[in-house]
């Protein structure tokens, strides 16, 4: 494609068939979901000591406390938004690739296509992904980019009742749903939010709590 076209002709970051070398099956990936949450040395969800015992006979809670006042059997999933999922690692991890590198986002449709698992699993998967990817209460810090946007379906794509009933109501936010977002240049973290519109006195209290009083922010 041509360097002059529209948008970048190219992404970086990891491709979809990089990341089946990287996580070749269900073991590679919990290796992975183990290293991004611990570390080195496992840490009991319970009590929060490391004194835990790995490779338990168990197939799917391999970890176990070895505090005598705990004694909490555990897997990666326990604590997480996996947890009590029976999906395995590598399901996740796709799953988790291919929501955060949709442009348009991904439904759970094409999740329960693409990964081959039921339409329930995916709806629930997709459900989860999208909460753990919520972050926390710290503000941002910035700089931080300040937008809002309307969506819903165009016009031509309605059915012709839906059609009649906006009728004269003009074009434009007519109909869709108001969604004001903040993002941190630094850190490239997200919050959004479903707002009943788009003046300073609705978008204003949605930016104090989010962002850091001191940051700078670009709107």
């Amino acid at each position: 494609m041509s360097k002059s076209a529209l948008g970048k002709h190219y992404r970086e970051g990891t491709s979809l068939t990089g990341i089946f070398k990287m996580f070749p099956d269900s073991e590679t990936a919990e290796a992975w979901f183990a290293k991004q949450r611990w570390g080195n040395s496992p840490v009991c969800p319970e009590c929060g000591l490391a004194n835990v015992q790995t490779n338990c006979k168990h197939p799917t809670i391999p970890y176990r406390c070895r505090e005598k006042e705990c004694a909490k059997q555990f897997s990666v999933k326990t604590g997480t938004f996996m947890q009590g999922s029976k999906l395995d690692y590598q399901v996740w991890v796709i799953a988790m690739y291919l929501m955060v590198t949709g442009i348009k986002g991904v439904s759970s449709m094409k999740l329960h296509r693409d990964l081959e698992i039921t339409r329930k699993s995916a709806w629930h998967l997709a459900h989860r992904i999208r909460e753990g990817l919520v972050s926390g209460d710290n503000p941002f810090s910035g700089p931080v980019e300040v937008d809002e946007t309307f969506i819903g379906r165009k016009r031509k794509n309605m059915s012709n009742q839906k059609r009649k009933e906006l009728e004269g109501t003009g074009r434009g936010a007519v109909g869709k749903i108001a969604l004001v977002g903040v993002k941190d240049r630094e850190t490239n973290e997200v919050k959004a939010k479903v707002v009943d519109g788009t003046d300073a006195r609705t978008l204003q209290p949605f930016v104090s709590e989010n962002v850091d009083g001191q940051a700078t922010v670009y709107i």
